[in-house]
C-alpha cells in the first residue's frame, strides 16, 4: 500500500499575471507593511515620549500591546479565512491596519496610542495567516519551497530597511509619518489584491465556530504573553507573574482537553501526529527564542560598549538583515529540491557557530568579526525559516492552511517573548552576581546588594551609574566594571542561544526526507495529513 498525499483541486487557468506568483507580490504587500512596522517604531519611541509626556512603562506597552493583539489573534485568525476565504480576511486585515495607523497618528494621549496599537496588532494578526492561506492554495506543492523563500526575502528587506525608514521620516516629519507611513503601502496592497489575486474561496467553508476554543486559547495565550512581557519588570516570582501563568497553564490545558472532545475544534489536534508540523512548530519557537531573545540585546553591547550610535548600529545589523533578504530564495528552492531537512539542519548549525561566535564578543574585537557572526546567522535563519515553515505549510492540509500559518506565526511570536524574559533574566542575574567583584578587581568600593539592585538595570542595558561628583579616573572605572560585568551576561545569554540552535538541529533531524509530490484530497477537513491510500 502507497501512501500519497492528496493535492487541492485545480484551480481555474490564470489569465496574465493572476496566477500563484501575483499573489505572492500582492500578499506580500500586506506582510511586509506589517514586518516593516516591527522595526520601524522602534525609532520613534523617543519621539513619542517627548511628544506625548509617556513614562518608560507606558512607552513599553507602545510595543508590547501590538505584541498581545498579534500573538492572541493569529490562530483565530487564520481560522476566519480558512471559513471565509483568505483573499476576504487579508483585505479586511489590510484596510483595518491602515486605519488603525492612522487613527495612532492622530492620538493626542498614550492611553488611545496604546489602545490603537492593540487593535493594530489584532488586524496584523490577520495578514500573516491570511497571505500564507492564499500561497498554499495557490502553489502547487512543488513551487511552495520557493514560494516561502521569496516571502522570506521580502521580508527580510522590509525588516532591514526598518530603521533606517524610520529614522529619515522622524527627522524630516515626526514620529507620527512612522505611522502613516503603512497608509500608502496598504493601498498598493489592496489595488493589486483587486487585480492579480482571483475571487475569494473559502477552504473550509462547511465548518463552524469553535468559540469555546477561541475563548480558552485567546485567555491562555494572553496570560503567557503578558507573564513573560512583564516578568523582566516585576519578577519571576512575583505574585502577578505567578497568576499569569497559572493562568495560562489552565487555560492551555483546557484548550487541550476540549479540543479533543470538541466535534469541530478550532486546532485539531491530530494535526500534530504530522512529524513535519510538529517539529517545524517547535523549531519556530526555539528559533525565537534563540533569536529574538539574544539580538534584544545585542544593540545594548554595539551602543553602550562600543559606543556606536544608532545610525552605525543600523549599518553594523545590516550583514544579518541583508543576508535575510538575499538567502530566502536561495532557500527556497533548495527545500524544493531536497525537501525541508537538510536545509533546515544546515541552517541551524550556521545559526549556532554564528551564536557561538556573538559569545565570544569584547569590546575591543571590531566590526569584521561581528560582520562574520551576523553573516552566519543571517544565511543559516533564512534556510531555517524557509524550511521549518514549509515543513508546517506542505504538511497540513489546504482546508487548515489558515489555522497551520496561525500556529507557525504564533509559535514565533511566543518564542520570541519567551527569549526575551528568559535570556534577559539570565543577564540580569549574572549582572548582579559579577559586578561586585569588577568593582573590587578595579579599585573600587565593592557594592552592597541594594546597590547592585539599584545598578542592574542600567547594566543589563550596556550602560553605568556614575556616582555624583565622580572624577574622571572614577567614572571610567565604573564604566569599564559595568561593561565587564555586561559582558559576562551577555556572554551567558548568547551562549544558551547556541546551546538552543544546535539542540534544534538535532530534533531537525527527525523531521524526515523529502516527501513524495502530494495533493490534497481535501474529502476529511479534520485529519491530520490529507492522504490517499492506493
Amino acid at each position: 500500500m502507497t501512501t500519497i498525499a492528496a493535492d487541492a483541486p485545480p484551480s481555474p487557468p490564470a489569465r496574465g499575471l493572476r496566477g500563484p506568483w501575483g499573489t505572492l507580490l500582492a500578499s506580500a504587500f500586506g506582510v511586509m507593511m506589517v514586518a516593516l512596522d516591527g522595526t520601524i517604531v522602534a525609532v520613534a519611541n523617543p519621539a513619542i515620549a517627548h511628544d506625548l509626556g509617556a513614562s518608560l512603562a507606558e512607552l513599553q506597552w507602545v510595543t508590547h500591546g501590538y505584541l498581545l493583539g498579534l500573538a492572541v489573534f493569529l490562530i483565530t485568525a487564520g481560522k476566519l479565512g480558512d471559513r471565509f476565504g483568505h483573499r476576504r480576511m487579508y483585505l479586511i486585515g489590510v484596510v483595518g491596519f491602515a486605519l488603525t495607523s492612522v487613527a495612532i497618528a492622530m492620538s493626542s494621549g498614550v492611553a488611545v496610542l496604546i489602545a490603537f496599537r492593540i487593535l493594530q496588532g489584532v488586524f496584523g494578526a490577520t495578514i500573516g495567516p491570511a497571505a500564507m492561506g492564499l500561497m498554499r492554495s495557490g502553489f502547487p506543492s512543488h513551487m511552495l519551497g520557493r514560494a516561502f523563500g521569496v516571502f522570506a526575502s521580502l521580508l527580510g528587506g522590509a525588516t532591514a530597511a526598518g530603521p533606517i525608514l524610520g529614522g529619515v521620516l522622524v527627522s524630516a516629519f515626526g514620529w507620527h509619518s512612522v505611522f502613516l507611513i503603512n497608509v500608502p503601502i496598504a493601498l498598493a496592497a489592496i489595488g493589486l489584491t483587486a487585480w492579480l489575486v482571483g475571487p475569494n474561496r473559502p477552504t473550509d467553508a462547511g465548518s463552524q465556530f469553535d468559540l469555546a476554543g477561541i475563548v480558552l486559547l485567546s485567555i491562555a495565550i494572553f496570560a503567557l504573553v503578558w507573564a513573560l512581557v512583564e516578568a523582566p519588570a516585576e519578577g519571576w516570582g512575583h505574585p502577578l507573574t505567578l497568576t499569569a501563568l497559572g493562568l495560562a497553564l489552565v487555560f492551555g490545558v483546557a484548550f487541550v482537553l476540549w479540543e479533543l472532545r470538541a466535534e469541530e475544534p478550532l486546532l485539531p489536534m491530530n494535526i500534530f501526529r504530522s512529524l513535519p508540523i510538529s517539529i517545524g512548530t517547535v523549531l519556530m519557537i526555539l528559533m525565537a527564542l534563540a533569536l529574538m531573545g539574544s539580538l534584544f540585546f545585542i544593540t545594548f553591547y554595539l551602543q553602550g560598549v562600543s559606543g556606536l550610535s544608532p545610525m552605525q548600529t543600523g549599518l553594523q545589523l545590516l550583514p544579518l538583515t541583508a543576508m535575510m533578504a538575499i538567502w530566502g530564495t536561495p532557500a527556497g528552492r533548495l527545500v524544493d529540491r531536497v525537501g525541508a531537512r537538510l536545509p533546515t539542519i544546515g541552517g541551524l548549525v550556521a545559526s549556532t557557530v554564528g551564536m557561538a561566535m556573538l559569545a565570544r564578543l569584547t569590546p575591543e574585537i571590531g566590526w569584521v568579526y561581528t560582520s562574520i557572526a551576523f553573516i552566519l546567522l543571517g544565511v543559516g535563519l533564512s534556510f531555517v525559516m524557509t524550511g521549518a515553515t514549509a515543513a508546517i505549510m506542505t504538511s497540513a492540509p489546504v482546508s487548515l492552511a489558515g489555522v497551520a500559518s496561525g500556529m507557525q506565526q504564533a509559535a514565533m511570536q511566543l518564542g520570541g517573548s519567551l527569549g526575551t524574559a528568559v535570556l534577559g533574566a539570565a543577564l540580569a542575574m549574572t549582572v548582579s552576581r559579577t559586578l561586585p567583584g569588577h568593582f573590587a578587581a578595579a579599585g573600587l568600593p565593592k557594592p552592597g546588594p541594594d546597590e547592585v539592585a539599584g545598578m542592574q538595570s542600567a547594566v543589563s542595558q550596556g550602560g553605568a551609574v556614575i556616582p555624583d561628583g565622580a572624577s574622571a579616573a572614577v567614572a571610567d572605572a565604573v564604566t569599564s566594571a559595568s561593561h565587564l560585568a555586561f559582558l559576562d551576561g551577555m556572554h551567558l545569554s548568547f551562549g544558551i542561544a547556541a546551546a538552543v540552535m544546535a539542540a534544534a538541529a538535532l530534533l531537525a533531524w527527525f523531521m524526515g526526507p523529502k516527501q513524495q509530490e502530494q495533493v490534497d484530497e481535501g474529502s476529511d477537513d479534520s485529519t491530520a495529513e490529507p492522504v490517499l491510500h492506493l
